[in-house]
C-alpha cells in the first residue's frame, strides 16, 4: 500500500495559488476581439494610439516623481505597514499553519476594494461628461495607489526602484495577452526565484511598455468615453482593467510571499 506523500501547510498553499495562477493565465492565452471595439474600429482618429501612450507615460512619470507622497496622505502607511506586521507575524514563523497563511493574505488584499470602487465611479461620471484622456492621469493614481497599498501589506517597499520595476511589469503582465504575457510572466517569476530581473531595463523603459499595453488595452474604451453619456460605458472599463491588474498582482505579491518562505527568507 502506498500512503499519500505529506505536505505541509505551506506547500498546501503553495499548491492551491498556483491553480488560482493557472486560472487567471488561461483567461490570458488569447485575446477575444470584442463587438464593440470592432464596431469602433474606423471610428478611432489615427492620432489617438500615440495620445494615449504619451498621456499613460507622462501619468507614470508624475505619480512616480511628485504624487507618491501624496498618495500615501489618502490612507496610512504607518497603520498599513503596522498591519503588515502584526498580520505576518504567524504567517512569517517558521512552521506557519495553513490558517495563519490564508489568513494573512485575505488580509493583505483588502485595500483593492475600496481603489476599485473609486476608480469606476470616477470612469464612468467623466464618461457621462464626455472625458476620456484626462481621465488617465486619475485611472493611473488609483492604480498605483492600489498597488503600493498591495506591496505594502506584503511588505515591499514601493519607493525602491526594483519595486517600481516589478509593479509596472505587473500592469504590463496583467492587461496583455498570449505569448507577450507569458513572456512577462516568466519575466516576474524569474525575478521572485532570484531577487533579480533577468532582462535589466530602466524605470523609463518599463513606463513606455507598460503605457503601450494599456493604450493598447485602453484604446477603444478611452475613444468611447470622450462621448458624452455614452461614454459611461468606456469609463466603466476602469473597473475591469483595474482589478484584472489588482488580482494579477496579489496572486504575484503572494507567491513572492510564499517562494521567500520555502527558502527561508
Amino acid at each position: 500500500m502506498q500512503f499519500p506523500k505529506f505536505r505541509t501547510p505551506l506547500q498546501k498553499e503553495w499548491d492551491r495559488l498556483i491553480k488560482q495562477e493557472e486560472v487567471f493565465l488561461s483567461k490570458k492565452a488569447e485575446k477575444q476581439q470584442s463587438k464593440l471595439n470592432s464596431l469602433l474600429a474606423d471610428k478611432v482618429p489615427s492620432n489617438l494610439p500615440s495620445t494615449l501612450d504619451t498621456a499613460f507615460a507622462k501619468a507614470f512619470g508624475t505619480v512616480f516623481e511628485k504624487g507618491t507622497g501624496i498618495i500615501e496622505k489618502t490612507y496610512s502607511k504607518d497603520k498599513a505597514d503596522e498591519k503588515y506586521f502584526i498580520n505576518s507575524t504567524l504567517a512569517a514563523r517558521k512552521k506557519p499553519s495553513r490558517k495563519a497563511l490564508k489568513s494573512f493574505n485575505k488580509t493583505a488584499g483588502k485595500s483593492s476594494g475600496v481603489n476599485l470602487a473609486v476608480s469606476t465611479a470616477a470612469g464612468v461620471g467623466l464618461g457621462v461628461l464626455g472625458i476620456g484622456i484626462p481621465d488617465i492621469v486619475l485611472f493611473v493614481t488609483l492604480v498605483l495607489k492600489s498597488l503600493y497599498q498591495i506591496a505594502a501589506s506584503y511588505g515591499k517597499n514601493y519607493r525602491f526602484e526594483e519595486e517600481r520595476k516589478f509593479i509596472l511589469l505587473i500592469i504590463k503582465g496583467a492587461v496583455t495577452f498570449g505569448q507577450e504575457q507569458r513572456a512577462v510572466d516568466e519575466e516576474i517569476d524569474y525575478y521572485i526565484e532570484h531577487n533579480e530581473f533577468r532582462e535589466e531595463k530602466t524605470v523609463q523603459q518599463l513606463i513606455a511598455e507598460a503605457s503601450k499595453c494599456l493604450s493598447t488595452e485602453l484604446l477603444y474604451m478611452k475613444f468611447l468615453q470622450g462621448v458624452p453619456i455614452v461614454g459611461a460605458v468606456g469609463g466603466a472599463y476602469d473597473y475591469v482593467y483595474m482589478n484584472q491588474i489588482n488580482t494579477y498582482a496579489k496572486i504575484k505579491y503572494y507567491k513572492r510571499f510564499l517562494t521567500d518562505k520555502m527558502y527561508g527568507l
